[in-house]
């Protein structure tokens, strides 16, 4: 039985779907972070469970070939990336693992396989930063939450993010401090500003800058636009977001203008999209038009197709896909996000669709009335996957093609069983990194109804 601090010699065999290699030492699997396929290591154990152990790196002996400097002062501490001491390469070999693992061991399925699809760019790909803003000692700090924690990390540069975001964040910091203006206590409930949120347009070019505030007001807040327009003259928005709630949830429902427009535009899969701090939208967004071009690729649209976009938000997937279609209908529960959707779809020039407010099982019974029956449905869900409700309302519509989008490919194993129940065959599965140096991978699906 292993001790804690005992010191080993072993070689990494395996890589963790959290990132974690996987050592065996006299038959026990042991985790250890920051390592690759392929290290020979001495291990020091810090703790012993039942089945497995957790270690650290005591000494490198032998360093894998996957292995590359991470070249982050705060990679190790603020929890976002989990592969930026290995090779792209590596990483996006071991994220396929993963998918393909997921769906064999915990749905018991075997799909034909797609090669993953990798992200156009792995460093400055997103488009949206959220800093936690608090007060330590009295002085600002603003960055990243710790892993497993609500411990702000001070990091102004991430690779991740376009170079700019850091001079908007250290003026804010900046501002803050120079006319005292209080920061965040998640304690206490007290304090002024709780986040700065910044979304970029990359096709249009334009930053929204939303700070969020546990308050109505943002004192000497024309003297913060000037200032910020100074420091990114790119731009449009700058907007207060009201979180008066004590909870761990980022931002509140209620937006006031302070400069410029309400929304930011930018454009996928050449549909133009207005943004708020509210809407949802991709993270990275060139990798994303490769996800929505390969579902739609899988659907095998022939162009008298009618398509169900369901869980359809402000109607980004669906909006892509409506000129390969005779009918697009989209279909979701939040008021709003249908509202955006139609307004998107106005602005784009897309006649062929209209958007329901309901959830999938009213959905399946409207359109039973209307004695319409989908061809495709494309469904995206949220990361814990579908209720068994929603799966069972798909099959009642009886489309011929359904593709899922999944962020978490151990939900979507599990759906994907459900679905083999109710009439429906997995034919495909292709992995796409949308999150480069993560543990994220987004993974698209085919399933065909049996016929008898």
């Amino acid at each position: 039985m292993l001790k804690k601090n005992q010191i080993e010699e072993a070689e990494i065999t395996a890589m963790s779907s959290d990132g974690n290699g996987i050592a065996k030492i006299d038959g026990m699997v042991v985790f250890v972070p920051y390592t690759a396929v392929g290290d020979k290591l001495k291990i020091r154990i810090v703790k012993v469970q039942k089945n497995y152990s957790f270690g650290i790196i005591e000494e490198i002996l032998q360093p894998s070939p996957d292995r590359v400097d991470d070249h982050c002062p705060v990679y190790k501490k603020c929890g976002g990336c989990a592969f930026r001491h290995i090779s792209y390469e590596a990483e996006l070999r071991h994220k396929a693992e993963f998918v393909q693992s997921n769906l064999r061991r915990l749905g018991g399925l075997d799909p034909v396989m797609l090669p993953i699809t990798p992200s156009p760019l792995v460093q400055g790909y997103r488009n949206k930063a959220q800093y936690p803003i608090r007060e330590y000692d009295g002085k600002i700090e603003a960055g990243f939450f710790a892993k497993r924690s609500h411990r702000v990390i001070s990091c102004a540069s991430c690779d991740l993010q376009p170079a700019f975001f850091e001079q908007i964040l250290e003026y804010t910091k900046q501002f803050l401090e120079e006319y005292h203006i209080s920061a965040y206590d998640e304690q206490t409930g007290k304090g002024k500003v709780r986040h700065l949120y910044i979304r970029y347009g990359e096709v249009s070019g334009e930053v929204m800058v939303c700070l969020v505030v546990n308050s109505e007001r943002l004192p000497h807040a024309a003297e913060y636009v000037e200032g910020l327009l100074k420091v990114c003259p790119q731009v449009v928005s700058v907007v207060l977001n009201i979180n008066r709630e004590q909870n761990n949830v980022i931002l509140g429902q209620k937006c006031i203008t302070l400069y410029g427009k309400d929304t930011i535009e930018d454009t996928l899969c050449d549909v133009r999209f207005e943004l708020s701090p509210l809407s949802f939208y991709q993270v990275n967004r060139q990798a994303a038009e490769k996800l929505y071009r390969l579902a739609a690729e899988m659907a095998q649209f022939e162009g008298n197709e009618l398509l169900i976009d369901l869980y359809c938000g402000a109607g980004t997937i669906g909006l892509s896909m409506a000129s390969k279609v005779r009918e697009l209908i989209g279909v979701e529960i939040v008021p709003d996000a249908v509202e955006n959707a139609k307004e998107n779809a106005k602005r784009c020039g897309v006649e062929n669709a209209r958007f329901i407010c309901a959830d999938a099982k009213e959905a399946a019974a409207q359109l039973a009335a209307e004695n319409l029956h989908p061809d495709v449905i494309v469904v995206d869900p949220p990361r814990k996957g579908c209720d068994l409700e929603v799966l069972q309302a798909i099959a009642a519509m009886a489309p011929k093609r359904l593709v899922m989008i999944s962020c978490n490919s151990a939900s979507l194993a599990r759906d994907c069983k459900e679905l083999e129940a109710l009439g429906y065959h997995l034919e495909k599965a292709a992995p796409v990194d949308l999150f480069p140096r993560t543990t994220h991978v987004e993974t698209i699906v085919l399933l065909q109804k049996e016929t008898l």
